[in-house]
Parts: structure tokens; sequence; C-alpha cells
């Protein structure tokens, strides 16, 4: 599987104050408390719906295979 291509973290204050408060894809807004995935292979945190869309199209080396469509 892709999961270990991503790191499951928790958004806390100093994710979101000192690193990023949105999607490294998507660019919506990430709050405090939610599930967050660090995208170890484009150095970026993801929102679970980029980080699901994502693992979709990578095998098992965390290599894309397919194109990425945004929306």
């Amino acid at each position: 599987m892709t999961e270990q291509c991503f790191v499951d973290q928790i958004a806390d204050k100093n994710i979101l104050l000192h690193v990023t408060n949105v999607c490294g894809e998507c660019y919506s807004d990430l709050a405090e408390g939610e599930h967050i995935y660090y995208d170890m292979q484009n150095y970026r945190y993801l929102c679970w719906q980029c980080k699901d869309r994502l693992a979709s199209k990578m095998n098992d080396q965390c290599e894309v295979t397919e194109e990425i469509k945004l929306f």
C-alpha cells in the first residue's frame, strides 16, 4: 500500500502557525485538531481528500503512475 508515502499527523498550533495552514494541493484551510498527511515525496501537508486522491495514483514505491487531475 502507499501508506508508507505519507505521515499521518494531527494539525496543531505549531504546524498551522509555523509551517502551513492550507493543503499543499487544493489550498483548502487546515483546522486545528484535523488529521493531515505529510507527503514524503513532495514535502508538503495534504488534507485527507488530496492524500486519498494522490495515494490512489501511486505505486508501492510512492511513484505517481497516473496523471493527477485537480477536482
